[in-house]
């Protein structure tokens, strides 16, 4: 503020009012002072006006499990929307399924004194953050709940889809069908091998663990299982796919081939219908899930104390065309 005033050749008192948009300065000297603000190059921080008034930074913290996945790079463009439509920025970062990595943005973001926290937790630890919702900065859970905190969530029903992905090979008269699934510590990956089991059972087809292979996942362990599971003295006719990273896996590894087991993949994905045959999916919208999540936090933003809430979307079966090969 030394600097601009004393180029425009005006006080300091002056400069402030002109950056705060107060009343009582002349046309004139306002357009000198905000020339002087540009030639020096300066920018007002609104964060630092914002805490010196106690009021909003204009901001919200998102931490994400992998930017680059797709199905985050949806739930993202949800949150931005919203959030520009409430006239806030999202910060964001990526956990890396790592739980200190997690703590570190969360804590970071929190120290930005961001107005709000949308967390994708990696981890099952989050007393961390009791601090900071006791101080008052809204947090919520998606896609996964939190480990050891009572806080809004936003999942999907990753149980009922991949009961209905079981129930829907077995329809097509698969009686061995495998379920390659992500980590089992990870929530959502776990949750779809209850699924799996569940429809496994309800199908009266019984549970057999040589047919299951958790990750985590990549293409050689995906190809190395798909070698496995062909040459069982019982092969598997068909395959539910616990994300879409691993149905990509999966494709990669089939290509070429001319037997395919029949496919059906948790999460949809982009060209997933054009592919030969396309690619049967159990679809979730991940804009949905962001859109809700944010409505949450919002919502806590502008006042709402009601109990925490736990909301569950729906997902939907998909057929396209890899999922309907009959055994």
């Amino acid at each position: 503020m030394n600097d601009v005033a004393r180029l425009a050749g005006v006080s300091i008192k002056t400069v402030s009012r002109v950056v705060n948009d107060e009343p009582g300065v002349h046309p004139s000297t306002a357009e000198r002072v905000l020339a002087a603000i540009d030639q020096l190059g300066f920018r007002r921080n609104l964060s630092a006006r914002n805490l010196r008034r106690g009021s909003s930074t204009g901001t919200i913290g998102l931490v994400l499990e992998d930017v680059g996945n797709p199905f985050y790079s949806g739930v993202t463009r949800a949150v931005e929307e919203i959030a520009r439509l409430r006239g806030r920025q999202v910060i964001s970062g990526s956990s890396d399924e790592d739980p200190g990595r997690e703590r570190e943005l969360a804590l970071e973001f929190c120290s930005r004194r961001v107005d709000g926290l949308l967390i994708v937790p990696a981890g099952l630890q989050h007393s961390y953050l009791v601090p900071e919702m006791r101080a008052g900065t809204p947090v919520v859970f998606l896609d996964r709940p939190a480990g050891d905190v009572v806080a809004d969530t936003v999942l999907v029903d990753n149980i009922g889809g991949t009961v209905e992905a079981v129930t829907h090979l077995a329809a097509h008269g698969h009686r061995r069908i495998a379920f390659l699934g992500d980590a089992p510590d990870i929530f959502t990956a776990n949750e779809r091998l209850r699924g799996y089991r569940e429809g496994c059972v309800r199908a009266g087809i019984g549970y057999h663990e040589e047919l299951v292979a958790m990750g985590p996942h990549d293409e050689s362990s995906v190809a190395t299982t798909l070698q496995r599971l062909q040459s069982l003295r019982e092969p598997a006719t068909a395959i539910v796919a616990g994300n879409n990273r691993i149905t990509v896996h999966i494709l990669r590894s089939l290509a070429g081939t001319t037997e395919r087991p029949a496919l059906v993949g948790f999460d949809d994905f982009e060209l997933a219908d054009l592919l030969s045959p396309p690619v049967t999916v159990i679809a979730h919208d991940a804009s949905a899930l962001g859109k809700a999540a944010t409505d949450l936090l919002f919502a806590r933003l502008d006042g709402d104390n009601s109990p925490p809430r736990r909301v569950v979307l729906p997902v939907r079966l998909v057929p396209r065309g890899s999922g309907e090969v009959h055994a």
